[in-house]
């Protein structure tokens, strides 16, 4: 093969990949200025998400992991540009949304949706479910009345709910119903990227695996593409294709979630997943599995450690791990860590 033609295949592989990436983060940042004194001057900023780097692939789920107040959230809706970035860049579909200003971003949020963690509060409790699933159709498209409301008895139906629905309030469903209400809200613009911000956590754990198996048969079904954010690794262990664990606004490990679950590379992973209670009689299985047990708070994101931000907590932190911030490098096949124990 020539060289004219290694170049020519090099990109056509360069090319298809780029074609299968939905959205794509470059350096990401999210600081919130810390207002003090008299005058209220900007004294500190709180650094929610701090140069933060990965892609999504079309038709995957990528799950985001970490305690609470690591950043997550504000990750989210940073990237649907509900809050706009400090710095970076963010790609969605190969367009880059980072500067766009809130007309020009219209015609794109209707391929860009979220459910929210409490369905009751996302939810006007004022509106009828037909006229909460009608709303988008309403606000994103010129679709007649009668086309609206054909729109949303295909939607509440594949949500599990029925056409008489439709009439009923909020109130009158429970916490599992009100989700799939949520979830046909954010679906019925047919969206191409939807965020799940911690969707099953303010349900019943009986219920939650009902929705977990919904949003995987929504996603087959309907071709989408999710960032799901939630603290209960099970719960992102049964949805994700890919896991990021974050912690203090940065991401500590990212990995296919086999991959993370059978062999945690960072101490803070390590921490996490053997923080989950096992139960097993088998004597030998409980002295294999390593426990280590994170210990001390999470720092302020407003006066985050230098260095390594894991190293206040970490037992195997050094002088290196306080002077230097270590990069997320590829350990094995997909499998990235932000850890000096690596380089």
């Amino acid at each position: 093969m020539t060289s004219l033609e290694q170049s020519v295949v090099v990109q056509a592989h360069q090319e298809s990949t780029n074609n299968d990436v939905l959205i794509e983060v470059q350096h990401l940042k999210k600081y919130f200025p810390i207002k003090g004194g008299i005058f209220k001057r900007t004294i500190g900023q709180l650094k929610a998400v701090d140069d933060i780097s990965f892609q999504i692939h079309k038709g995957e789920t990528l799950g985001i992991v970490g305690e609470s107040g690591s950043g997550k959230s504000t990750l989210g809706r940073v990237i649907l540009r509900l809050l706009d970035p400090t710095d970076g860049q963010i790609h969605f579909n190969g367009n880059n949304i980072s500067t766009l200003t809130r007309r020009q971003m219209n015609p794109i949020r209707r391929d860009m949706q979220i459910v929210f963690q409490d369905p009751f509060a996302s939810l006007n409790s004022k509106m009828s479910v037909g006229e909460l699933v009608e709303e988008p159709l309403l606000v994103q498209t010129s679709l007649s009345k009668l086309e609206r409301r054909q729109k949303a008895l295909e939607m509440i139906e594949k949500v599990g709910l029925r056409q008489t629905d439709l009439q009923k309030y909020p109130h009158e469903f429970s916490g599992g119903q009100r989700q799939r209400i949520s979830i046909a809200r954010a679906l019925v613009l047919e969206p191409k990227f939807v965020i799940c911000d911690e969707p099953v956590s303010a349900l019943d754990v009986s219920i939650q695996a009902q929705v977990l198996n919904l949003m995987k048969d929504l996603q087959e079904n309907l071709g989408l593409t999710y960032l799901f954010i939630a603290h209960d690794l099970s719960v992102v262990k049964h949805i994700s294709d890919r896991v990021a664990v974050m912690y203090l606004g940065r991401i500590a490990e990212i990995a296919p979630k086999n991959a993370l679950y059978n062999n945690p590379l960072h101490p803070y992973t390590q921490g996490l997943l053997s923080s989950i209670p096992v139960i097993n009689t088998d004597m030998e299985s409980k002295k294999n599995r390593e426990i280590f047990k994170i210990s001390g708070d999470l720092p302020s994101p407003a006066n985050p450690p230098s260095g390594c931000t894991f190293r206040t907590r970490c037992p195997f932190a050094n002088e290196r791990c306080s002077m230097e911030r270590p990069e997320l490098l590829e350990k094995e096949n997909g499998h990235f860590v932000a850890c000096h124990l690596y380089t």
